[in-house]
């Protein structure tokens, strides 16, 4: 199933392509970065021993959220990302786009109950949540930016920005 997104804009050189869900893409960042590091923290406790931060970091970052892996590919006009969501649907996804990067944020959680009569004999709650933020070798029009969801793959066309002009200078 193929889905096109339409792109919002949020302000002046920067535009949300909303999955359809309003939320701050800013403030799930916050909220994943604490996370991430009161794990680390913990795993650094855990160990008792200094000058391991950065491995403390990445397997808190393991743990925490789904990889995601991504392609990055350009031409002379736009660059193409595209991200392996699979699992995730337009709702459960949010894409800021900005003059010189993308993010892509997504979080779902499914419930499972198994009922005997009135009672609840079973119920499992899963979550999973991916966050990756793209940097781009050059500018972007954050508002051209268009997306598409195929088959659990994300596909952003990302124009790049017009080229700066150059104006001759001629003496009076």
């Amino acid at each position: 199933m193929s889905t096109a997104i339409a792109i919002q804009p949020k302000t002046a050189g920067r535009s949300i392509i909303d999955f359809p869900q309003s939320r701050s893409i800013f403030d799930d960042f916050e909220a994943i970065t604490n996370q991430i590091a009161q794990r680390a923290f913990s795993l650094f406790r855990e160990r008792g021993t200094e000058g391991r931060d950065l491995e403390d970091w990445f397997r808190a970052e393991s743990e925490l959220l789904k990889p995601m892996p991504v392609e990055l590919s350009e031409s002379d006009k736009d660059f193409t990302v595209k991200a392996e969501v699979a699992g995730f649907s337009i709702k459960d996804l949010t894409v800021r786009a900005e003059p010189n990067s993308v993010c892509i944020h997504g979080k779902k959680q499914e419930t499972k109950e198994e009922k005997e009569g009135k009672k609840v004999r079973y119920s499992e709650v899963s979550s999973s949540e991916i966050c990756r933020r793209i940097d781009l070798p050059a500018s972007i029009n954050p508002d051209k930016v268009s997306a598409n969801l195929n088959n659990g793959v994300l596909e952003l066309n990302i124009p790049k920005a017009a080229p700066p002009k150059t104006i001759e200078v001629t003496a009076a």
